[in-house]
């Protein structure tokens, strides 16, 4: 049975070739030759699937044997390396039970300073906090040395009181307390001298610092306009726009570098001392005393402070020192007052801000007032407002330096003044006072873009050509808008609106219209080498500047913004200044006019006891009314009543003064020829004012001035005529004697 299974395993179970083996074991005859022939056909069955098993395995086959032919050399390698690794963990183990024998000696060494250890427990905490306490106090950390101090008392000290070193350590410590307490004291002392020589410096960058915080905020608020007025006017303003963008990013990255560079004005300062000083103190029970010490010290300095340099109005420099040390005395006591905890209060530093205030404005109203220069008083006012900008923005009330900057610009006001009096003066004396030639389109156009001329008539004529004021006209209306912006300096950062800045333009231009213009007019038309073709083109100049008032208007108007038809606005008092000067020039004119007439008048020589006149007018009466003709002539430019005027004046003033020759007492007698002869001057003027030397008389108007004068001349011959009909012994025909001269004089007087 065991064959057989065996058999079966090789051949199979098929019912053939069982009964053949059963046969063979049967013993039927041929059963061995057909189980061999079986036999053999069941092996070549089998060995042809064996064929085909492996025909079909045989690729596979190979490339296994050629992954392991691969694998061997890795093998190889990964045994070489498994050899390496093993060595060196045998050689590292070495190593590492060395190391463990090491660590079994250290164990015993830790365990001999453990024992050591726990014997010195108790005074090794002592030695170590006396020792920090020592190293404390030479690297001066005095308030940690106070602190190292208290520990040792309340806590270790008491643990190892038993031992001597100890004691000598308890004496020691009040000695170390008053030392510290003396060097903490020294240190605050060389502190105060410290702020107090650089004060000025610490104000000088605090001062600095609000500027740039004041620059960057302008910037800022343009930037915002800029951004406002995008959504506007995006199109027209875009390349605008991103220029303001630009220079406003450089302004910034300028800003940081400058910031970069300088430190704020609390980096400048160590404070530690006064810190430290206030903690030992503190810490010593002592914190009143220190705050009393501090304040009182304090104040002194304070007082030195405001305590001002003789010279400091001499130079914007004396300001400036006199401000940063102010500065930086209330700076060091803002941060003391924010960083400390009760040292100084808000009620203190008010009381000391108050005191200082009061003192500050005293001393600017006295030195101010010395300040003739008005770019010292404009400087004066930049550095005022920096000022009060940097310590507002520590919390100080400025309200009064503001109240204190409108009467240093009533005081600017005043030296602008007195500067634009000899600028005027100046102007005035350099002018030839003769109308300004233009010879071409050119110098037209550059008269014209000096001064807001306008004629239609004088445009048709052709160069060369003459604008009817002189050079002095396009000076004075350019001074006067130089003047504005000089005004406007000083209007600008003083926190006012636009409409208060222009009523403070037009206030301070009206000023210098009414004031200072009108004076130097004034004095101008009274100097005496000025004459009547000068006193003309006065009259002329000042027409053209009071036309000129209106651009003037304007020009403030467009710097502040404000609309003229605002109801609060100020008006230009130009208008009443020009005509007062053209009046008072007009009276100079008449008074110079009537001057000339006495000196031609004065030359006059009649002799009164000539038999017969000369038969022509006296030589100097033809002069004087040639000259008056060549006058009147110049008036053609002036307005048609002043020229009237002035004809009728120099007529009535010739008439007045010829009837004071006949009427004048020292005259005792007089002759027919000399009557005839003065009739023949009297004829004269008679024909000089019918032949209307300035047009516009209405009539026989101007002759009427010498119709006194004609009445006098027939009295005279009426005389003449009565005193050749007495009897022949009685009467001198020839002369009128001094008598009837007399009484004739009483009867004119009388007419008169």
């Amino acid at each position: 049975m065991e064959k057989r299974s065996v058999l079966f395993e090789v051949v199979g179970e098929t019912d053939s070739f069982v009964r053949v083996f059963e046969s063979v074991y049967d013993d039927q005859p041929n059963a061995h030759q057909r189980f061999m022939e079986k036999l053999d056909a069941c092996i070549r069955n089998h060995d042809r699937e064996i064929e085909k098993m492996c025909n079909f395995h045989h690729q596979g086959f190979v490339d296994a044997i050629t992954e392991l032919l691969k694998v061997r050399a890795d093998a190889e390698k990964l045994k070489v390396q498994v050899t390496d690794t093993n060595r060196r963990l045998q050689d590292a183990g070495k190593e590492v039970i060395a190391q463990t024998e090491e660590i079994i000696r250290c164990r015993v060494q830790q365990r001999n300073i453990t024992t050591v250890v726990e014997k010195l427990q108790l005074c090794l905490p002592v030695l170590e906090m006396y020792s920090k306490l020592k190293e404390q106090m030479n690297v001066k950390r005095y308030y940690s040395a106070l602190k190292t101090m208290e520990q040792l008392e309340n806590l270790y000290l008491p643990r190892v009181s038993q031992y001597r070193f100890c004691q000598i350590m308890i004496e020691n410590l009040p000695k170390l307390r008053e030392e510290i307490k003396e060097i903490s004291m020294s240190d605050l002392k060389d502190f105060l001298e410290s702020i107090r020589k650089h004060s000025d410096r610490i104000g000088e960058t605090a001062m600095k610092q609000a500027q740039q915080q004041k620059t960057f905020s302008t910037a800022l608020q343009k930037q915002n306009n800029v951004s406002y007025g995008r959504n506007v006017h995006l199109g027209r303003s875009r390349f605008m726009e991103s220029k303001n963008e630009i220079t406003l990013k450089r302004t910034f990255e300028e800003d940081d570098e400058h910031e970069e560079e300088v430190l704020t004005a609390q980096d400048l300062v160590d404070f530690s001392p006064v810190y430290r000083c206030l903690h030992i103190y503190s810490v010593l029970g002592d914190g009143e005393i220190f705050e009393n010490y501090y304040r009182k010290q304090r104040r002194k300095q304070a007082r030195l402070v405001l305590q001002p340099q003789s010279s400091m109005h001499e130079t914007v420099e004396g300001y400036r020192r006199y401000f940063s040390q102010i500065v930086g005395f209330f700076v060091v006591e803002d941060h003391i007052l924010h960083v400390t905890q009760g040292l100084v209060t808000r009620t203190y530093t008010d009381e000391l801000w108050n005191m200082a205030l009061s003192k500050i404005i005293a001393v600017l109203r006295t030195h101010s007032s010395y300040c003739s220069d008005p770019d010292l008083v404009l400087e004066l006012k930049n550095l005022i407002v920096v000022f009060a900008d940097t310590l507002q923005g520590y919390g100080f009330p400025v309200n009064r330096l503001f109240d204190l900057l409108f009467e240093i610009r009533d005081q600017y006001n005043e030296t602008l003044l007195k500067k634009w009096s000899g600028l005027f003066r100046d102007i005035f004396e350099a002018d030839n006072y003769s109308p300004i030639p233009v010879a071409n389109e050119e110098e037209y156009k550059i008269v014209i873009s000096k001064f807001p001329f306008q004629d239609p008539e004088l445009d048709k004529q052709s160069f060369p050509k003459k604008l009817p004021m002189s050079q002095s006209v396009p000076q004075i209306y350019i001074q006067v808008k130089e003047f504005i912006y000089a005004s406007l300096k000083f209007s600008e950062s003083l926190h006012r609106s636009s409409t208060e800045i222009d009523d403070m333009l037009r206030k301070s231009t009206n000023l210098l219209l009414t004031r200072t213009l009108s004076s130097c007019l004034q004095n101008l038309i009274k100097k005496p080498h000025i004459g009547l073709t000068e006193l003309v083109q006065i009259i002329i100049n000042t027409t053209h500047l009071e036309q000129a008032c209106k651009y003037l208007e304007d020009f403030i108007s467009n710097i502040t913004n404000i609309s003229q038809v605002t109801v609060h606005t100020a008006r230009l008092y130009g208008l009443s200044t020009f005509k007062d000067a053209r009046h008072a020039a007009e009276g100079e004119i008449y008074t110079k006019l009537n001057q000339k007439i006495d000196e031609f008048i004065q030359i006059a020589d009649y002799d009164w006891t000539m038999s017969e006149s000369d038969g022509r007018a006296s030589g100097y009466l033809m002069d004087l009314i040639n000259f008056l003709r060549s006058t009147f002539q110049v008036f053609t430019h002036l307005p048609g009543k002043v020229a009237q005027t002035a004809c009728m004046s120099a007529c009535q003033h010739l008439s007045t003064s010829l009837m004071q020759m006949l009427l004048d007492s020292e005259l005792k007698q007089i002759s027919m020829g000399a009557i005839q002869q003065f009739n023949l001057d009297v004829i004269q003027c008679e024909l000089f004012a019918s032949s209307e030397p300035v047009p516009g008389f209405q009539g026989d108007t101007l002759q009427l001035a010498f119709i006194d004068l004609r009445q006098m001349l027939v009295i005279f011959f009426s005389t003449i005529v009565s005193l050749s009909k007495l009897p022949e012994k009685k009467r001198n025909v020839e002369r009128i004697p001094y008598q009837i001269i007399y009484i004739v004089r009483i009867f004119l007087l009388l007419i008169i």
